[in-house]
């Protein structure tokens, strides 16, 4: 088992810093700004596509395309990149509950041809209610799973490519079919952390992602997820997503993280961590108490670091460290059997290139990924470096 690498498209925006100015600054409503916010970079075509295009060159497997209501639609923009790349997956993320089970499937089907099988599906559920409701969804946590099942088991029924029926207490589906079913099949990777989450996963998931917990949650949840599969007859994969700095030392990695926490003061931490305390979303609760909404003691398990989640939502944590550091922990959770390393940094065109150039020869070295960057020629490296 070689270690996958993935990137991240900041489709509701990048820049040179953490905080999240749609979500929890001046703009949280909704209302114009009168005008760019510094270091914050839109996230429109061409910006987009110099990060995919360097993922696609530096050898990362896919990029990882976020859903939600402060991002562009998914499906959209991935379609337009595929465009600009030649090899690079697209990791598309859907909230199932907003559309046909039956027409998600058709446009998996679609997009796998259009883009010669360069589709890879992760599946959504959502731990946010206000959000949810943003879409016209008033389904509680728990129903909410309970729905994803059967969506799932429609798409996977609707592309055996015969006539389909079933009858759920969601979804009621008579002679549903994609005409031309999607070859290959798009892998679907899977999240979520609570009682009713994990079966979900056991039944429906080729890759179960997990935020960034210490490697001994990790191990924790992989062996919750495995014997729930095997329950059932299946086998799981596994996957972690995770920030990323690196640097060539890692007291160089530590000044980045120390810098990217200048831009938060106590006030912006505050009203991030009580937004994002509102979730329902186990796992977002669980990212929470890695850091407790403190500065302190941020460096949570050896070059893990928990700043992130002072106030974003989601993956709250990073790979901190040199080239090496960073490659160690890698290695340490790919022996618990995480295969999907789903990464990303601020801002995401800069630290693909850190972690491109300096972190996968690293792994590459060790035998855990297969070659490095996709370049043309050899790369001479001075002596020293």
């Amino acid at each position: 088992m070689t270690v996958r690498l993935h990137w991240f498209l900041p489709t509701g925006g990048d820049g040179r810093t953490l905080v999240d100015r749609h979500a929890y600054g001046s703009n949280h409503t909704g209302a114009n700004q009168a005008g760019p916010v510094p270091g914050v970079r839109p996230p429109d075509l061409e910006y987009l596509a110099q990060i995919a295009k360097a993922a696609d060159h530096l050898g990362f497997e896919a990029v990882l395309t976020p859903t939600g209501t402060w991002c562009e639609d998914a499906w959209l923009t991935t379609m337009a990149l595929a465009q600009h790349t030649q090899r690079l997956k697209f990791l598309v993320a859907f909230r199932p509950g907003l559309i046909s089970p039956t027409l998600a499937a058709q446009m998996a089907s679609t997009y796998q041809r259009l883009t010669r099988g360069r589709l890879l599906l992760n599946v959504v559920t959502g731990g946010d209610s206000a959000e949810q409701r943003r879409f016209g969804d008033r389904l509680d946590h728990d129903r909410r799973y309970a729905r994803t099942d059967e969506f799932l088991s429609v798409v996977r029924g609707v592309w055996r490519g015969q006539p389909y029926d079933f009858e759920g207490a969601h979804y009621q589906v008579e002679g549903g079919l994609t005409a031309l079913p999607p070859d290959p099949l798009p892998q679907v990777f899977f999240g979520g952390s609570s009682p009713a989450a994990g079966p979900v996963a056991a039944r429906h998931a080729d890759v179960y992602l997990t935020w960034g917990e210490p490697p001994a949650q990790v191990k924790e949840k992989i062996d919750w997820i495995r014997s729930l599969a095997a329950r059932e007859g299946r086998e799981v994969r596994f996957g972690i997503r995770l920030h990323t700095i690196s640097r060539d030392s890692s007291a160089e990695a530590w000044a980045t993280a120390n810098r990217l926490l200048d831009d938060l003061d106590a006030d912006t931490i505050a009203a991030a961590q009580t937004a994002l305390g509102r979730s329902e979303s186990v796992g977002q609760q669980r990212m929470l108490a890695l850091h407790g909404g403190s500065r302190a003691e941020l460096e949570i398990h050896p070059n893990l670091w928990a700043g992130v989640g002072l106030v974003r939502g989601g993956a709250g944590t990073a790979l901190v460290g040199s080239h090496a550091e960073v490659a160690d922990l890698i290695e340490e959770y790919h022996a618990l059997g995480v295969e999907h390393f789903v990464l990303s940094g601020y801002p995401h065109l800069e630290e693909a290139y850190w972690f491109g150039e300096g972190v996968i020869p690293e792994l590459a070295s060790r035998g855990l990924v297969e070659g490095g960057a996709r370049t043309g020629a050899p790369i001479l490296v001075a002596g020293g470096r």
